[in-house]
């Protein structure tokens, strides 16, 4: 397909702009929107269509006569990139008086509107639609939300706002009418749901919220819903919503432990900023699995059985304390550069190494303390992540702080190649990393602190309601510093630039272990490759395949990359005989009791080839093991308080 160079192509646009007598010059110089009291939008929201992944929504827009520009929520928080679904946007409509109006979208900028609004009018009206995904395609709210019986709105995706206008500063008053028979559960204040009636269905009115807090609050509903209390001062609970009443059935320990979650987190914080909270947890084989962090709630997505299968909950052990911890750190606590005034200005993402990377620390540390996860299952994570890095030869080229810079770019990169191109190591490389810091806090105060302290000076007293504080790195070695002096500043820098050898395995063997490898999965891994039916042969030969056979990763350095197999690729046949998993483990393993090579027949575009693997470990899987000379500091880490 021929492609017309960019500026051809641009002058070309403009040409048609002006001789078309269906459009108006939208690329001209806006005028700066006049400034007065912020305008009120409604928004009224039909997902009683949800069934079928189409949502409809109808907004009343204060306007003047003249130009109206608006834009479509483009940099979603937690997102970290230009995110928003325009793709999905459809239907568009803008009447006033009951008159259509022309508008054009921004030539440069596919998120902007161009709206003509005439003499005379004092609003408009918009209607919109839209298409959540119904495949594996898009990422966070872009991506699969609805199945037959359960959805997930964001509000994101269903709005246009006016140009002029900061999020806080806009009021907007929703609404939402859900499939018959369904329930909701939102952070998002509730106006009335009884009494009022649409053509027979539910419809429930929230209180009016500036758009920072819409956007913010996204609703669960679901025929299957279930509302577990946690905690009453302040109200806490876990919206679990599921395809099927079965999956609400957790067990009663289970749920146990996210009560003790809510008491451990303010312990280890001291204070927090939320009027309350709600875990809204997705439960679905069918829509995209994620979490996305919301400062009274968390929009968190797992398997169907992720509560009734031990299994699953294993895998699925550390996504809601995560998302939890966001609320003081990523909420509450916030890089100055990821707090801008609206969903249009660049997000920079330098920071994420505090923002994601403590989180995910402290993340973990939360799931020990409170019972989600035993001792052994915390320390199989960390090996998990420990090992992962320390065989990413991406390291040698990409420094840790450029896995933060490029995410607005980057983090939609396949998983072919990931450990030469490097993933967001920002989140697991700085779990190894924080726990690096707690163990130096305690050495320079002689255990009399630990990173708790730090926690509570930077995100704790006074407790208060939904409130921003903004941070620098300049902040972060600062607090550090308050609470055991250090050149903190040279161990981030440090940190963030180094290209190893290897991972900073430092504070793990600083906190009394060590890694270890031997022939034995732990119920981690074994978990991991039965979910993803993938073979996990990265810490032996160098090599992740699914259970067909196709090669998803190769390590740099390592026997199977040396031996000229790459990613792509497809193993058809193990030492003369046809590929299975349970094959291709028996010869992994037998390579330790004999001195024949590793023989693969490998099809790679329509060709077949054999590759000789000279290796003779058998199968290695991390584990972490006591340094019986040191003290066993990370017990203490996780001990509950």
């Amino acid at each position: 397909m021929f492609q017309p160079p960019p500026r051809l192509l641009n002058l070309v646009l403009v040409a048609a702009a002006l001789i078309s007598s269906n459009s108006f010059a939208a690329t001209k110089p806006a005028k700066a929107p006049p400034r007065g009291t912020p305008p009120t939008i409604t928004l009224a929201v039909d997902a009683s269509e949800a069934p079928r992944k189409i949502f409809h929504a109808k907004l009343h827009i204060p306007a003047a006569p003249g130009t109206l520009t608006l834009y479509y929520p483009k940099w979603i928080p937690g997102e970290h990139g230009p995110t928003g679904p325009i793709e999905d946007l459809a239907g568009l409509h803008f009447t006033a008086n009951g008159q259509e109006l022309k508008w054009r979208r921004d030539l440069l900028d596919g998120w902007i509107f161009h709206v003509e609004v005439p003499t005379g009018a004092t609003a408009i009206d918009a209607a919109l639609d839209f298409i959540s995904p119904a495949g594996a395609a898009g990422k966070y709210t872009a991506a699969e939300s609805a199945t037959d019986k359960l959805a997930v709105l964001a509000w994101n995706t269903l709005l246009l706002y006016p140009e002029g206008w900061t999020s806080d500063e806009l009021t907007y008053e929703a609404s939402l009418t859900p499939p018959p028979g369904w329930k909701f559960a939102t952070a998002l204040p509730v106006a009335s749901t009884s009494g009022v009636q649409l053509e027979g269905r539910q419809y429930i009115t929230f209180k009016p919220a500036s758009l920072t807090t819409l956007v913010d609050s996204p609703v669960q509903i679901a025929e299957y819903l279930r509302v577990v209390p946690l905690a009453d001062d302040p109200h806490q609970e876990l919206d679990i919503a599921a395809d099927s009443a079965e999956a609400l059935d957790a067990p009663e320990n289970v749920l146990d432990h996210y009560r003790t979650l809510t008491t451990q987190a303010e312990k280890l914080f001291g204070a927090h900023h939320f009027r309350d909270y709600h875990f809204l947890y997705t439960l679905s084989d069918h829509v995209a699995h994620f979490g996305l962090e919301h400062h009274e709630s968390n929009d968190s997505r797992l398997y169907e059985r992720a509560l009734v299968d031990a299994h699953l909950r294993l895998l699925g052990a550390g996504l809601l304390t995560h998302e939890y911890v966001h609320s003081w750190n990523g909420k509450y606590r916030r890089p100055a550069d990821l707090s801008t005034p609206d969903y249009q200005k660049p997000m920079q993402d330098d920071l994420l190494w505090v923002y994601e990377g403590l989180t995910s620390y402290l993340g973990d540390v939360l799931s020990g303390r409170s019972g989600i996860r035993t001792p052994e299952q915390y320390r199989d994570e960390l090996a998990a992540i420990a090992a992962d890095l320390d065989h990413r030869p991406g390291r040698t080229w990409r420094n840790l702080q450029d896995t933060a810079d490029g995410v607005p770019s980057m983090q939609d990169a396949p998983r072919e190649w990931m450990s030469w191109r490097r993933p967001l190591d920002y989140y697991e490389e700085d779990v190894l990393n924080w726990l690096w810091a707690d163990t130096i806090i305690r050495e320079q105060t002689h255990d009399a602190k630990t990173l708790d302290d730090f926690c509570h000076i930077f995100h704790g007293p006074p407790s208060s309601p939904p409130e921003l504080r903004t941070y620098t790195f300049e902040d972060v070695v600062s607090a550090l510093n308050q609470v055991a002096p250090y050149d903190w500043r040279g161990f981030w820098t440090e940190r963030l630039t180094n290209h190893g050898p290897g991972a900073p395995l430092t504070g793990i063997e600083n906190s009394g272990w060590k890694i270890a490898y031997d022939g034995q999965q732990s119920p981690l891994s074994e978990a991991r490759e039965r979910q993803s039916q993938q073979i996990d042969a990265q810490f032996s030969i160098g090599l992740l395949l699914k259970y067909d056979g196709t090669i998803v990763d190769t390590i740099e350095g390592m026997p199977a990359a040396k031996a000229g197999i790459g990613p792509g690729m497809k193993v058809i046949g193990v030492n003369g005989r046809r590929f299975t998993s349970d094959v291709f483990h028996d010869a992994l393993r037998a390579t330790k009791t004999t001195q024949d090579p590793l023989e693969l027949l490998v099809e790679n575009t329509d060709y077949y080839n054999v590759y000789k693997l000279d290796y003779h470990g058998g199968e290695l899987y991390p584990h972490l093991m006591r340094e019986e000379s040191k003290p066993d500091v990370l017990s203490e880490i996780i001990k509950p308080r």
